[in-house]
């Protein structure tokens, strides 16, 4: 099994887990038992981006994005799908600023050193959310505080939403809930996450 046949699997395992995949104080994901059965789809890291947007108390809008994510798509024996994301917080990119970049990760936000991963994952849905839009509820854990979030999936534009198109899907957290209390002068409470996903081609 290669290196990245080996992480899928651990995805497909971490993902299943209840009530979710937590992170441990250091921020490395705890593996627990899950369902046998269930197919695991990656994602197609090529096409696939995760953003973000903050805004400043005067207006302006300050965005990012994570360069470096892992993800898959679980499908259950029972039918229904699961979301599974990783986003390093390492790597973060902050508008083309290693200035802001270097803010961002740093032990007054996202912390990367102590806090490496941000993850999501999502409760079992029907296949049809990706196609018609809608709620997509889960645990996100970020900062060593794990909590339910909602985003919302936008309709599709394609028959084959994730192979043929982007699956798109935005949300907002308080950044207050998961302890980023830095730069509270600077920068409103509201973190706003967007994702465009694809899917590799062929199941794990």
């Amino acid at each position: 099994m290669t290196f990245k046949q080996q992480r899928f699997a651990w995805m497909m395992v971490a993902a299943l887990a209840w009530p979710a995949a937590a992170q441990s104080p250091t921020g490395e994901p705890r593996v627990a038992t899950g369902t046998r059965g269930a197919e695991s789809i990656g994602f197609d890291t090529v096409h696939t981006r995760f953003g973000f947007e903050l805004r400043t108390r005067w207006g302006q809008r300050v965005q990012g994005r994570f360069p470096s994510h892992d993800g898959a798509l679980l499908q259950l024996p029972d039918g229904r799908n699961q979301v599974h994301i990783l986003l390093r917080t390492g790597d973060v990119v902050v508008e083309d600023s290693e200035r802001y970049a270097e803010i961002a990760r740093g032990e007054h936000f996202f912390d990367a050193a102590r806090y490496p991963l941000i993850e999501f994952v999502s409760e079992p849905h029907l296949p049809a959310l990706a196609h018609d839009g809608g709620k997509l509820r889960g645990t996100l854990t970020m900062h060593g505080v794990s909590r339910i979030e909602t985003f919302t999936v936008a309709p599709a534009i394609c028959a084959r939403p994730g192979r043929d198109c982007d699956v798109v899907a935005r949300g907002s957290v308080d950044r207050g809930d998961y302890g980023l209390d830095g730069w509270r002068l600077a920068l409103t409470d509201t973190v706003r996450f967007n994702m465009r996903v694809r899917l590799q081609d062929e199941a794990r």
